[in-house]
């Protein structure tokens, strides 16, 4: 899983996220950027694009490691 986190006060609604990670960031209107804060790990290569292509370094991507029990199923 992949944690996304976007610091609005910082954003300037560019939208460049928006169109390299349109699964993940939409601007809606002219100003206001509504994202998923937790993407699928495919998404990773175009977030990493997102986030360098950010003009005002407003996005953080973290890789999040699945608990080893919810990947084994033992409780």
């Amino acid at each position: 899983m992949v944690r996304i986190a976007v610091d609005l006060n910082r954003c300037q609604g560019y939208a460049q996220c928006a169109f390299l990670a349109p699964e993940v960031f939409t601007l809606h209107g002219e100003e206001v950027l509504l994202y998923a804060p937790e993407a699928d790990e495919a998404q990773r290569e175009k977030l990493a694009q997102a986030t360098a292509a950010c003009p005002v370094q407003a996005i953080l991507v973290d890789v999040v490691d699945a608990p080893s029990e919810a990947v084994s199923g033992d409780r």
